[in-house]
Order: structure tokens, then sequence, then C-alpha cells
């Protein structure tokens, strides 16, 4: 179950369950004539590409071109928990680009939230990281994040929670946090999904929610990354689906009532909005999101000289500097303290060697040199339950 041919639909094979073929007016009638009232929504990195989120992979803009300077084995070891336990820095020089609050939600993310104030939505499934949806207002229980999000944090040895506010310091001076307990001070990271790490119970608790949904709404999402591509399978051949995305995906549009909206997501979402009458209902939800809603219009700033110019481009340029180099001196000191463990180490076994003479040594308690982790090979990519780093970070392709 979850798996099916994406041959697409005849276009004369008429729909089942759908009044008036396959078009967003159907839909838009099915939804107002009360036949959806447990929607499915499942949703990818497209629908938060109009909020200026920066992608992974464009050149010289994306965010590993700007983790080049730090010399990592290989530019996904960020996203790797065995790397993330040796050197956790190049993680919190990323996540200053990515933590919640730089983003205003999308006019999509606030689609969401109408499905969920109409008492329609039954789940959102998010691969996202970016906690948009919530600062949408659509409510926690309603969602699943997938691939984790920045919404929690916890350390990565004990699991004990960690406070927010004290994340969002070590975010914004590119600190390290640990763990409050003084008997472990393990690493703490948000709880995004890593290479090495599982994904949340959270999602296989709810993964069988698509099969007792009336309509399932897909949006900006590739469907290639497992186990998350295989959720609309789950809807029942009877369930209408709605895929809003620049392109076909997956097996969508394959089922005599799958509506295909293909483009922009936000504009997909306003097209349906409209059929239903929504339109302006949804539009004043987005305003809502605004950051300066409430505030007085300030006049349009003078144009900047071109002193002025060549001084913001040299503050930006002294902060690339000064991150660089404030990695430089943390990796320093975390080499250090690996010489200085890997040294006390190789004593202690030559004490104990100079003893066994004197002393039996227990082998079962015997405690020999510690093993460096080895990083894998540059390119290298590891395969977690989707096989694909994607399953993290679905910008990736």
């Amino acid at each position: 179950m979850g798996q099916e041919s994406s041959t697409p639909v005849a276009e004369h094979v008429p729909p089942r369950t759908l009044d008036g073929g396959r078009t967003v007016e159907a839909i838009a009638k099915y939804i107002r004539d009360g036949k959806a009232k447990k929607i499915v929504v499942m949703s990818g990195a497209g629908i938060s590409t109009s909020a200026g989120i920066p992608d992974f992979r464009s050149p010289n803009t994306g965010l590993y071109a700007n983790l080049a300077r730090l010399n990592l084995p290989y530019a996904e070891a960020v996203f790797d928990i065995s790397y993330f336990r040796t050197n956790p820095l190049p993680f919190y020089i990323l996540a200053q680009e990515l933590y919640p609050g730089r983003y205003r939600p999308t006019i999509t993310h606030s689609f969401i939230k109408l499905l969920s104030d109409k008492g329609l939505l039954l789940k959102h499934f998010t691969q996202n990281i970016d906690c948009l949806e919530r600062q949408a207002g659509v409510p926690g229980e309603k969602i699943v994040e997938a691939h984790g999000s920045f919404a929690r944090q916890s350390c990565v040895v004990c699991k004990s929670p960690y406070p927010a506010d004290r994340m969002l310091e070590a975010v914004r001076k590119m600190d390290v946090p640990h763990c409050l307990r003084p008997e472990c001070e393990g690493l703490v990271k948000p709880e995004i999904v890593f290479f090495g790490e599982s994904l949340p119970d959270e999602f296989h608790d709810n993964k069988h929610l698509p099969s007792e949904a009336d309509l399932c709404i897909v949006m900006g999402t590739s469907l290639t990354v497992q186990p998350f591509a295989s959720l609309p399978g789950f809807c029942s051949e009877s369930t209408p689906r709605v895929l809003i995305n620049l392109e076909q995906v997956g097996s969508m549009g394959s089922r005599p009532d799958d509506v295909l909206i293909l483009g922009d997501c936000d504009a997909g979402v306003r097209r349906l909005a409209s059929a239903l009458g929504w339109l302006d209902e949804l539009e004043a939800l987005w305003k809502e999101t605004d950051p300066n809603k409430g505030k007085e219009p300030s006049e349009k700033p003078a144009p900047k000289t071109k002193d002025e110019e060549i001084e913001e481009e040299i503050q930006r340029l002294t902060q690339e500097v000064d991150s660089t180099l404030k990695f430089s001196e943390d990796h320093k000191d975390w080499l250090r303290q690996q010489l200085a463990n890997k040294r006390e180490n190789v004593q202690t076994q030559a004490r104990r060697e100079s003893r066994e003479d004197e002393i039996m040594i227990d082998p079962d308690t015997h405690v020999g040199m510690e093993q460096e982790p080895v990083a894998p090979a540059p390119g290298h990519r590891f395969h977690d339950e989707g096989g694909n780093l994607s399953h993290v970070f679905p910008h990736l392709k």
C-alpha cells in the first residue's frame, strides 16, 4: 500500500467521485457541498520558496556555497549526526540562515491555517523544517513534521529538552549549546532529522491518516523522497487528490479523481480559494502574518550614497570573516582537545602495560585507546530510510 502506477489517467475516463470533471471548480464544489470534512495536506519546499528561504545548491548563493569557506570534508557533513558529534559549529553557522523568525509565512501556509480554522484539516504532513506553518497559526497538533524542525531542541546524548530562548541566543552568537544536566553536558541540537537518525515516531504513528481522508492536497514537493512520497498512495481510490505544484509528480494524475493545478503554489492556492469564494478571507488571514502589520508606514529611505554602499559591503564582509575566524579558532580548540585526549589515553595505556607483571587486569574492564571518528570520504552520501539526502532537506535534489 502506498505505491501505485504513475501512468496519467486517460482524458476520456470520467471521475468517480467529483461532479463536473477533473477541474478546480469541481474540487471547490466538492468542498462547498460538505463532502470534504477530513482533508490531509502534504507539502514540501515549494510552499516556502516565495518566503525567500534560500535553497542549498544554487551556485554562489546557495547555503552549501557559503559553507565552502569552512573546509568541511564534504558539504553534506553539516547535516550528518556523526560529524555533528565531533564538530557541531558548522551547523550553528548555517542555522543562522534558517532559524525561524527571519521569514514570513506564504499565503499557501495561510491557506492551510484557513482549512484548520474551518474545521476541515485532518492533518498537515510537511517535509519542511522552517516552522512557517506554525508561524501562520496552524496548531501544532495538526502538523506532522516528517523530517523534524526547529520547533524543539534536545540533547543528542540523554534527549533532555533544551529551552527555546537559550537555543535562540546560541544561534545568534553561533555558540554551541550543551545539555543543562551537569552529569551529561552532551551536545544540543534542534530536533531536525540528520543522517544517521530515524524519522520521528510522530510520522510513523500518523501515516495511516491519508486512508481516512476524504480529500488530499499535495503542494510544493517532488514526491521523490521516501517514505514521505508514499503518503498520497495511502488515500482511498475514491478520494479526490489535488496537486498544486510546478509540475506533475509521483503518481498524481493517475487516478480518475486527481486534479492538477500546475504552476506557482501561491497562485494555485489563490485560484482554488477564489473558486471556493474564500479569497478575501484568505488574503485577510495572510495579512495578519505581516511583521509590519499595524505599524505606521515609514518614509521611503533616501538612496544610499556610494560611500554608504561601500561601508555596508565592508560590514558584510567583516561579519563573514569574523564567522570564519570563529569557526577556525573553535576547530583548533576541538583539535587540541582531541590530541590531549589521545595523549592521555596513550599514557594511560603505557602505565597499565608497565604494571601488567604486578597487577592482573580484568580484560572486561580494560579501557583501550579511544578510536577517533572517521569522516566519510568526500562525496559519500549517507543512506537512511529514504536513501537520499533529500529525506533530511527536501530542497536538495
